[in-house]
């Protein structure tokens, strides 16, 4: 497969695999062996489908215009630049450990109706996905750009029923702080290594270095 895939896995893991409700929720249903399919299958479709939203539409709109496409490129990288520092603020962080979410439920309905709300209403995955995904796909021509919208929406699966079927043994692992302060490391050097490159084919690299 064509590199834009990987990069889209790699992109889309920097911004799945990080500390939150969303992923707080899914580990303790996995831990639990509550409706463990339907908590992973609801996350990954609705990542899918909002990817594929960003991809048909915004990456559209924004390829129309160099100018929008430089902006996309350089606001993608803003966005990583921040996630990334935020990780690598938590990996920093001595003494912080994943505890387990207080929501409980018992019914396939309730465990529907959670996992959408923890999913859907929160902001940050329509940056995510929409808004930094659909903005960085548009930087690929024709269907490099749905190669990687492609290896997004395949870490969003592989992600979700990973962390929903293997929570049992990750569990007393992720309960440490020093294995999340390991994994937001290296959260932290993916994005800023996608950030960089965006920058690059910004021309934003080349502008700052003709300055010295």
């Amino acid at each position: 497969m064509e590199l834009p895939y990987f990069t889209g896995m790699a992109t889309g893991a920097s911004l799945i695999i990080a500390i939150g409700a969303q992923n707080a929720f899914v580990l303790t249903q996995g831990i639990k062996k509550q409706h463990r399919f339907v908590v992973a299958l609801i996350c990954s479709l609705s990542d899918a489908v909002l990817i594929t939203l960003g991809v048909a539409g915004m990456g559209t709109l924004i390829k129309q215009s160099p100018q929008m496409l430089s902006l996309a490129a350089g606001g993608g990288a803003f966005f990583l630049f921040i996630y990334g520092l935020k990780s690598l603020l938590a990996a920093l962080k001595p003494g912080w450990s994943l505890q387990e979410t207080e929501v409980v439920v018992t019914s396939g309905w309730q465990v529907m109706l959670t996992t959408l709300a923890i999913t859907l209403l929160n902001p940050h995955v329509y940056l995510d996905t929409v808004v930094l995904l659909g903005g960085i796909s548009s930087t690929y021509a024709g269907s490099s750009r749905f190669l990687f919208a492609g290896g997004a929406v395949t870490m969003s699966f592989l992600w979700f029923f990973l962390l929903s079927y293997g929570s049992g043994v990750l569990a007393p692992l992720f309960k440490k702080a020093i294995t999340w302060r390991v994994l937001n490391g290296l959260i932290f050097i993916i994005m800023w290594r996608i950030a960089y490159s965006l920058l690059e084919y910004a021309g934003i690299v080349e502008a700052i270095q003709s300055l010295f």
